[in-house]
């Protein structure tokens, strides 16, 4: 298992040295309840205490002396709507049957000439339109995704359709359903350490392509559709990502994966034998496979402990943040962890009955609905959480606008 915490501390003045960003990084069991966190530091010597932690005394920490901020969403869904009852004609359930375990109630699907680059295309102008910035001007393209229509990524189609003719870095993130929130972190990181003005972060999933449609356990869950935001960078008192907090543990890949299988039907070419099993057969994934029950036992035990973890390096606590914004998974997750983090539910973003699981355009489909509905305001700390195959999971403190 491995896990990453980090923690922004803009105030202190800054050194007359190479910048990089402050960041943790720390070893431990699946989901701990203590967290310990090292802090970088600069020193001309290497002054080490008996048990080999570094001696912070007389050192100048490494501080960040640029901040960032989210100033734009949008989002871009299928033309297709399924609705329970539609899907109650290829499977054995019901609308209530759905609705009561999952809080679903239609889900947006792929179809005809709809594309996720499309649906992705359509996110990232929305929400570069919102934030008022020239896709001349981007500088980072992160395709957050793992459904790419190609498969070395489609983030570099992004930036061609948007016609960034500066040629700015695009690349994917593959997390799954943790997708969004590796994104966010990995733009603050390029804004704080790479010298990074606008950077575009887009999360897009079409599982639907990979659902097992004669399944009711797992094809009344998923929708297609995408989301983004652009990042900015600020000065440092202006910061907008307080703290953060990833996670993952590959030994809980066995409860929710998508494995490439071979195809039996494809024979080795040749009879000679001279190199056995060469060719390799053409090879697929298959169908989304879950372990409902132990992926519900890992979310709401996992979940509420990394929020807990940034809010407690940002320094605040349930009741400090406006809103509670989780991966919209299953609505009894949902519950389940802001009850752990007595958020009532009147704080709680949630658009899990219009959309189902829509992986890592969940969370910024969610956001944009809720800006552009006039719930989340400009200066509203959000909590922020996506768990999801891997097994991944991580949080973020973020302020928007």
């Amino acid at each position: 298992m491995a896990s990453v915490s980090g923690l922004f501390s803009p105030s202190a003045p800054t050194p007359r040295i190479k910048i990089q960003p402050a960041m943790g990084v720390f070893r431990s069991g699946s989901c701990p309840n203590k967290i310990v966190l090292r802090q970088i530091l600069c020193s001309s010597a290497n002054e080490k205490h008996a048990s080999g932690v570094v001696s912070s005394e007389s050192r100048v920490p490494r501080v960040i002396g640029k901040g960032c901020k989210l100033i734009g969403c949008g989002s871009g869904i299928p033309t297709l709507q399924v609705s329970n009852d539609d899907l109650a004609t290829i499977v054995d359930t019901s609308d209530e049957w759905i609705s009561v375990r999952t809080g679903i109630r239609n889900r947006r699907v792929l179809s005809g000439k709809d594309s996720l680059t499309g649906l992705a295309v359509e996110a990232a102008r929305k929400a570069l339109e919102m934030a008022q910035v020239d896709p001349e001007d981007i500088d980072l393209v992160l395709m957050c995704t793992s459904t790419p229509e190609d498969l070395f990524g489609s983030a570099p189609q992004i930036q061609k359709e948007l016609g960034c003719k500066q040629n700015p870095l695009a690349y994917d993130i593959t997390a799954a359903c943790s997708g969004f929130v590796l994104g966010l972190v990995s733009a603050a990181c390029h804004i704080r350490g790479g010298g990074f003005n606008n950077v575009l972060i887009v999360g897009a999933d079409s599982l639907s392509r990979y659902v097992d449609w004669t399944d009711r356990g797992t094809c009344i869950l998923f929708g297609d559709a995408a989301g983004a935001v652009v990042m900015q960078a600020c000065e440092a008192e202006e910061d907008g990502l307080f703290a953060f907090d990833l996670h993952s543990d590959g030994d809980g890949q066995r409860h929710l994966n998508a494995s490439v299988k071979e195809n039996e039907n494809d024979h080795a070419l040749g009879t000679n034998g001279s190199v056995r099993d060469f060719p390799p057969r053409q090879s697929s994934y298959s169908c989304i496979q879950m372990n409902g029950k132990e992926v519900f036992r890992f979310a709401v035990r996992c979940v509420p402990q990394s929020i807990e973890s940034s809010l407690e390096k940002a320094g605040l606590t349930g009741s400090g943040i406006d809103w509670l914004l989780l991966h919209q998974a299953n609505q009894r997750i949902i519950d389940a962890v802001a009850t752990r983090l007595e958020v009532p539910q009147e704080r709680v973003l949630s658009n899990l009955a219009n959309y189902g699981n829509t992986s890592a355009a969940s969370i910024p489909l969610a956001l944009d609905e809720a800006v552009r509905g006039g719930k989340v305001k400009s200066g509203h700390k959000i909590a922020v959480a996506g768990f999801g195959a891997g097994l991944t999971w991580g949080s973020a403190i973020v302020r928007w606008g």
